[in-house]
């Protein structure tokens, strides 16, 4: 992996927005720049696969040169990764959603939020196109076998959110349901077999036992 690759992708403005400061013109420049070259990515895959994209198709469809593209993200390997980690905070935003409505019922929380993920996966073009249609040489990857920043990046996200509904919760228990439940989620929304709904009811079952003991104090 490129050492390039920012843990949160194209939110360089966000601690001085959090700050009520007017970030500065370069910061904004540079995530619009990024969020541009991602948008065409994620256009040009709506229509082929990765393994027919050119970085250079990319950047001349943002109105940059290649060399400009490059110096944002690195390499092929890492802006891939990024268009991947900002696909997966759109799960994960309705991930906190489905938790934030059953605060008072952990288990409900998780079990919505584990079919919430696969339901969006399920649906999501992007995601259909990296397991449908380019298979295992291209994008898919970056989810299953060379996918540890992405399972790094979702978990600490999931253990946040766990955290924040739970505080109570020991930390290496968050760490570890968030892990098992992030790597669960990618596993089956890679190679679906049930509907997401008997997928859930299957994990929680299993996860039961542990998610009571782990969330007791919040019970």
């Amino acid at each position: 992996m490129g050492g390039r690759l920012q843990s949160q992708p194209v939110k360089d403005g966000a601690s001085a927005a959090e700050a009520g400061e007017r970030p500065p013109y370069a910061v904004v420049a540079r995530e619009l720049l990024r969020n541009t070259l991602l948008d065409c990515a994620r256009d040009e895959l709506m229509r082929r696969p990765w393994s027919q994209i050119s970085m250079a198709e990319i950047a001349r469809a943002a109105g940059v040169s290649r060399q400009t593209l490059y110096a944002q993200f690195g390499s092929r390997e890492e802006f891939a990764q990024a268009l991947v980690l900002r696909e997966g905070d759109s799960f994960l935003l309705a991930v906190e959603q489905a938790v934030s409505e059953h605060l008072d019922d952990p288990i409900a929380a998780l079990a919505g939020a584990f079919e919430v993920f696969l339901t969006a996966a399920a649906e999501n073009p992007l995601v259909r196109t990296i397991i449908v249609e380019d298979g295992a040489t291209d994008l898919l990857p970056l989810v299953t076998t060379h996918g540890a920043p992405i399972v790094h990046y979702a978990t600490g996200r999931l253990q946040g959110i766990i955290t924040n509904g739970w505080p109570q919760v020991r930390c290496q228990d968050s760490e570890l349901l968030s892990e098992c439940l992030v790597r669960l989620a990618i596993s089956y929304a890679a190679l679906a077999t049930k509907s997401p709904s008997e997928t859930t009811a299957s994990v929680m079952e299993l996860l039961r036992p542990f998610v009571e003991r782990a969330l007791a104090y919040a019970l």
